[in-house]
């Protein structure tokens, strides 16, 4: 979504020290209290289908293989071998693939899983009758037991049949309590938000729920209640609606002709982490089938997807607690030396937080080993940290200059607050020339899509340190967005590898 961008804790004990300015954070549209309670009610996160559908597949997957291998070893006429290693993994295997095509992994199938069963039934039957007809062509069908094969194939009926049971009961739970659910919110109102909304509201088994709508327009082009849904505010509350609330997706329902007030809404939404959608529901004009998406059977347009979502984020936060904790480990005896060097240079503590923009402007508290004077901190963040400035310590000065200062952020990351790969989390009141980011970056929020990062694609390409006029601002946030709209989990290898030796360019750092 980068072309939609114009220019392409608690009190603690320890000291707060700054590299920012002395504006006070930009605050966005205040919600009126109404509103604001239905956005608190919405805090709660919700459970993506996609990962209950993928976990299904790996739990069936891996209960299968283990039914198998527990009868094999269980039967002393069978002898475990490569060859009945290979039919366990690639029958388990081979009935996912067969259940998938019957679309037993669809919501709707997991809602009813005995009217289901029979498609179940089928695939589980059809994995026998391959496996044995692959066993025939080998002339190895000899080889294998048959009370075996019986046993696990009755055995592990009675396993899918059961687990699909227990799900739907776990589904409904989730349903009632609302955490399986897409929260979407509307984006303009009237008759196509009207058209829209029955469109969806006949969908059997939608999984969408409509949380109110948002419009500019004034009460006489788009009343207050609209298919039963309440206005709550225009987009720029929409905005801090989003932020409090755990919205999935922005629908705009607005004609395709209407460019440039669908592009206006644009350069506002896309800053957020969400999914937007334009409804092509009431547009007459109608392109190839796969140029949509589809909400039952809705279409729509994919005007911006979510980051780093569902599978995504499960590979990254492996990614980081697996590679935060081999840090930690690795730079245990850096770390000690540092604390120790600290307490014998300055008095005071020696780890310190900063109040930074975490995840969607989430503000987070980011741990530092301190490199200023304890009595000349400044935990309101008035002045940017400039070069030979006479707040850090003489060991502060090392410690700045080899980015050592930020080793403990590594336990930021095991608490889920950072990724060890991001945008570097700025302090909320950071200024470039006397001016906050967002001040000078137009879409600069959009940076906080994602978790902010202990190192980052702008860094390891030489934009760290101070920021004293806009371009580096701009230049650092040119490069965050290009991170976020292409990350994957080698380019987060690529930079998490680069980034000791750039750190040997110490220019900018201090």
């Amino acid at each position: 979504m980068k072309n939609f961008d114009p220019h392409s804790e608690k009190a603690s004990p320890a000291p707060e020290e700054s590299d920012a300015g002395d504006k006070p954070p930009v605050q966005e549209s205040r919600l009126d209290s109404l509103v604001d309670r239905i956005a608190g009610e919405l805090r709660t996160d919700t459970i993506s289908p996609v990962m209950v559908r993928g976990w299904l597949r790996i739990g069936e997957f891996l209960g299968l293989a283990a039914i198998a291998t527990i009868i094999m070893l269980a039967y002393p006429q069978t002898e475990a071998n490569l060859q009945y290693a290979l039919a366990i993994t690639g029958g388990s295997l081979l009935y996912i693939i067969l259940a998938e095509i019957a679309d037993a992994y669809e919501l709707r199938a997991l809602r009813r899983p005995l009217r289901w069963f029979p498609r179940i039934a089928l695939a589980w039957a059809s994995t026998f009758a391959l496996l044995a007809l692959i066993g025939f062509l080998l002339k190895v069908s000899g080889d294998f037991s048959r009370l075996w094969s019986g046993s696990w194939f009755i055995g592990g009926m009675f396993f899918l049949l059961a687990t699909r049971l227990l799900l739907a009961l776990r589904i409904r739970d989730w349903t009632r309590s609302g955490k399986l659910e897409r929260r979407a919110v509307i984006v303009g109102g009237g008759r196509p938000a009207e058209r829209l909304i029955r469109a969806l509201e006949k969908q059997r088994d939608n999984d969408i729920r409509i949380c109110g709508i948002f419009d500019d327009r004034d009460d006489e082009r788009s009343p207050p209640i609209v298919a039963g849904y309440p206005k709550l505010g225009n987009v720029e509350e929409l905005v801090a609606f989003s932020r409090k609330a755990r919205i999935d997706m922005l629908i705009v329902s607005l004609p395709l002709d209407a460019e440039d007030r669908v592009l206006m809404m644009l350069k506002k939404l896309w800053v957020l982490p969400v999914d937007i959608r334009l409804s092509a529901h009431s547009n007459k004009l109608r392109f190839r089938h796969r140029t949509y998406s589809f909400i039952g059977s809705v279409p729509m347009l994919d005007l911006a997807d979510k980051p780093i979502r569902d599978w995504d984020s499960v590979a990254k936060r492996s990614f980081d607690v697996v590679f935060s904790l081999l840090g930690i480990v690795a730079f245990s005896p850096v770390m000690l030396v540092t604390a120790i060097a600290i307490k014998l240079d300055s008095r005071g503590p020696v780890i310190f937080r900063q109040k930074r923009y975490g995840f969607n402007n989430d503000e987070i508290w980011v741990y530092k080993f301190r490199s200023m004077y304890t009595d000349q901190c400044d935990p309101s963040a008035r002045a940017m940290v400039t070069k030979g400035d006479p707040r850090v310590t003489r060991v502060g000065r090392i410690i700045r200059k080899t980015s050592i200062d930020e080793l403990p952020q590594f336990f930021n990351v095991l608490r889920g607050e950072l990724s060890l790969v991001g945008p570097r989390p700025h302090a909320i009141t950071a200024q470039a020339a006397n001016r906050l980011y967002n001040e000078v970056v137009d879409g600069y929020f959009a940076r906080h899509r994602v978790k902010p990062g202990v190192t980052g694609w702008a860094q390891i390409n030489g934009w760290r340190g101070e920021t004293d006029t806009d371009d580096k601002i701009r230049k650092r946030t040119e490069f965050d967005l290009y991170y976020i709209e292409n990350w994957s989990v080698l380019f987060d290898l690529k930079i998490l590898f680069l980034t000791p030796i750039r750190l040997f360019n110490t220019d900018n750092a201090y």
